[in-house]
């Protein structure tokens, strides 16, 4: 019998055709990622995400309002209750950030086999044609899907036995009780938010079908890393990650397609943007959209948009943590948003006594 073993240069060769074939069996999948790596190299060296012009103290106009009472007559006063839910953690943050849960010494001896173990995964998403990335809008990991699923517990019923009366007030507008204010769920593009919003709320979602989580541009995260870059194209029904299919904690699946409101979502954030024209459009959609009915807004997102956002809004003088401290994965900190239009102007700030942590909050 001949030898029926090949050598290296036809084992080569065989690799290559099997890649092909897939590539070709999935080509739509396949020039979408395209798509997205030339976006991706493009943000990367070219964006300005993090950059901008420090804004006016907040402080200064709200004074000149408080203290003059020309300014007084003019100015127009509206608030806003806003409760930030940050992200659990993502297989980004599971690959590149040491976390609370390891030490220093774990993570960097498991440093090269997990990113050898996230570049062979990624391999087979590609091949496989999943509308699926671990680098490009990240999901949820293992630990991210717990630490929603704890926030999901915390808002359950039953939980409120230990908790002040201004958080539990708090926790019954979340929960969406019956008699409680009304709430809009607003969340950034980005899977793990999505699915943070999607799992933390799933009691509320069941219990008040009415209510939809509204997917809003604004909120995607300042960063030039792949990872804050959207895989779901523009106004389609986001894909649940190989994470979020293999749990049970909730059917995330069936709340992307049926529950969450992607009309506003018009792809990726552009080149010509950043991160204080993102939130500065926060804050015009929460107040004068017409689409925000409601005094209070819970939005999930991102650990740098919501530090910049504190940086932002709340007195340059002020110290607080928000500045320089991330919410915790899967916490939630609410605080009140003021709006004044001054000579035609809108100017907004955040009552810096009115920052509240509710679950979790700052690391």
């Amino acid at each position: 019998m001949g030898d029926l073993s090949l050598g290296p240069e036809s084992l080569a060769r065989a690799v290559v055709l099997v890649v092909l074939g897939c590539l070709l069996l999935n080509l739509p999948s396949f020039l979408h990622r395209v798509r997205l790596t030339v976006l991706g190299v493009a943000y990367f060296f070219l964006c300005h995400d993090k950059k901008w012009k420090k804004p006016q103290d907040p402080e200064a106009c709200f004074g000149q309002v408080t203290a003059s009472e020309k300014a007084k007559a003019d100015a127009k006063y509206e608030t806003r209750t806003v409760v930030f839910v940050r992200h659990g953690e993502s297989t980004w943050n599971d690959t590149f950030n040491k976390g609370h849960h390891r030490s220093a010494l774990a993570f960097a001896l498991g440093f090269v086999p997990g990113l050898v173990k996230a570049v062979l995964f990624e391999g087979y998403l590609v091949l496989s044609g999943q509308t699926d990335s671990w680098f490009f809008d990240s999901p949820l990991s293992n630990l991210g899907l717990d630490q929603v699923d704890e926030l999901a517990k915390f808002l359950s019923a039953n939980s409120t036995a230990r908790l002040t009366k201004e958080e539990a007030e708090y926790v019954s507008i979340l929960r969406g009780d019956p008699g409680a204010p009304r709430s809009a769920l607003l969340c950034s593009s980005l899977r793990r938010a999505l699915s943070t919003v999607a799992c933390g709320f799933r009691e509320r979602l069941a219990r008040n079908p009415k209510d939809s989580i509204r997917v809003i541009p604004p909120l995607q995260e300042i960063s030039r890393n792949p990872d804050t870059l959207s895989i779901t194209p523009a106004h389609r029904t986001v894909t649940a990650s190989w994470v979020d299919r293999s749990s049970r904690v909730c059917d995330f699946e069936a709340i992307f397609r049926d529950r969450t409101d992607m009309s506003n979502h018009a792809g990726n954030k552009p080149l010509n943007t950043n991160g204080l024209r993102r939130m500065e459009a926060f804050c015009d959609y929460v107040f004068n959209s017409g689409e925000v009915t409601e005094h209070h807004v819970i939005c999930g997102g991102h650990s740098i948009w919501f530090r910049s956002f504190f940086r932002t809004y709340l007195p340059h003088g002020s110290d607080h943590a928000g500045k320089k401290r991330k919410i915790v994965n899967a916490g939630c900190v609410a605080f009140t948003l003021m709006k004044a239009t001054v000579g035609g102007t809108d100017r907004y700030m955040i009552d810096p006594n009115s920052v509240k942590p509710i679950y979790g909050g700052f690391s």
